[in-house]
């Protein structure tokens, strides 16, 4: 990665930041589902602060991760362990949708700020791929772009969050997205994208991974692990929020 002071006046420079501001928006149609879903139970107060603040913090760490990418793919079982903490938060998120919410908003907003900022680690590893692609190694650019493109992303986390207080069941439908992407995630351990001479994404599997073993040995491994990351989300989030309702009658 460089970091060079941008020519404002290069066509080159403008078409770089706008594919790294359109990948980035449509990358992260995910990443506000699950902004609205770990806020949408805040108050109005707290709400767009937690929005703001979570996806502030999540974009620093995507600047991050474009800057180590390289690094970051290549440390073995990383993505098992991203999937695993993704599966936990959707399942977590899809308990407190079936809850009343009972914790207080200043209690709960550091928590739903914490929680966007993990999911969207988690979620923006591959994505970051895409994005320092589009910047060809300009830190400046990557930055730019990415910061340019916070507040779409506010904005139409906000939508879905409003969408939430209207339907609530939508809430399942947004952790059960959580869960497979989850399961993709995990399926996708020691599958890498590069860049080849070309500047295009290339996608490689590395021998003896978890991703070359789903590969040789289930057909479409990381859709039928996308469907059971959803599925377990679904039940698990579901069963606990029941437990949970029923101890709370009983007391």
């Amino acid at each position: 990665m460089v970091f060079v002071l941008p020519d404002l006046s290069s066509a080159v420079f403008w078409a770089a930041l706008w594919k790294i501001i359109i990948a980035n928006i449509i990358l992260s149609g995910d990443n506000a589902v699950v902004i609205a879903m770990a806020c949408h139970n805040l108050s109005d107060k707290y709400r767009r602060p937690a929005i703001m603040f979570g996806s502030a913090g999540a974009i620093v760490l995507r600047i991050i991760f474009c800057a180590v990418i390289g690094y970051l793919l290549s440390v073995p079982y990383l993505k098992l362990v991203g999937g695993a903490l993704l599966f936990w938060i959707g399942v977590k998120l899809l308990v407190e949708e079936e809850e009343d919410a009972n914790i207080k908003a200043h209690d709960n907003i550091w928590a739903a700020i914490w929680t966007i900022i993990v999911a969207d680690a988690v979620m923006s590893l591959d994505n970051a791929i895409a994005i320092a692609a589009a910047a060809k190694g300009d830190f400046t650019l990557i930055t730019i772009g990415l910061v340019i493109s916070i507040p779409i992303i506010i904005v139409g986390a906000t939508l879905i969050s409003t969408v939430l207080d209207r339907f609530p069941w939508i809430g399942v439908v947004g952790a059960a997205l959580i869960g497979w992407i989850a399961g993709e995630v995990m399926a996708g351990d020691g599958r890498l994208d590069q860049v080849d001479a070309s500047g295009k994404l290339v996608e490689i599997v590395k021998p003896g991974t978890v991703a070359a073993w789903l590969d040789s040995t289930i057909p479409h491994a990381e859709m039928v692990c996308g469907a059971l990351g959803a599925g377990l989300v679904v039940v698990l989030g579901l069963f606990l929020a029941r437990r949970h309702a029923r101890h709370a009658e009983k007391s």
